[in-house]
């Protein structure tokens, strides 16, 4: 079976379109939370208060989201920033699920929802940069 040219184009630009529209996603949500972490929003100071890690963990978190949804940004590093993307989302998931609950301070578990949703778009950028982890790893 011989595979044209045009089928691996179309299929290389979907790739392309799934890639970016992941990153963008990922990105939004990651950049959007910043604000109510870096100003001190009620909610924001709330769940860290909850959590025993105010502001610490507010601020903290907010740099390490900052960092994250750039890295994802560029194509070199987009991996290196899902990977911490996954990280930071697995401890937003297991904080709602066990000490915060789905629903926070009446949101409808929007928080909860965007938190899987990053999760899912790092887990899908992972899979898709996973020949360059493959190959950093296979370089040393």
């Amino acid at each position: 079976m011989r595979i044209g040219k045009k089928y691996i184009k179309t299929k290389v630009m979907k790739t392309q379109i799934i890639t970016w529209v992941l990153r963008l996603a990922a990105s939004v949500i990651l950049l959007q939370t910043l604000y109510f972490k870096f100003t001190g929003a009620p909610e924001s100071v709330y769940i860290f208060s909850a959590l025993g890690i105010e502001p610490y963990g507010r601020l903290g978190s907010g740099i390490a989201e900052l960092i994250f949804a750039i890295l994802i940004l560029i194509p070199k590093t987009t991996w290196l920033g899902a990977l911490g993307g996954i990280g930071i989302m697995a401890g937003a998931i297991f904080s709602h699920l066990f000490i915060l609950g789905i629903e926070v301070k009446n949101d409808g578990g929007l928080l909860f929802a965007l938190a899987l949703i990053t999760l899912l778009c790092c887990l899908g950028l992972l899979y898709l940069n996973k020949s360059k982890m493959i190959n950093l790893l296979k370089t040393k």
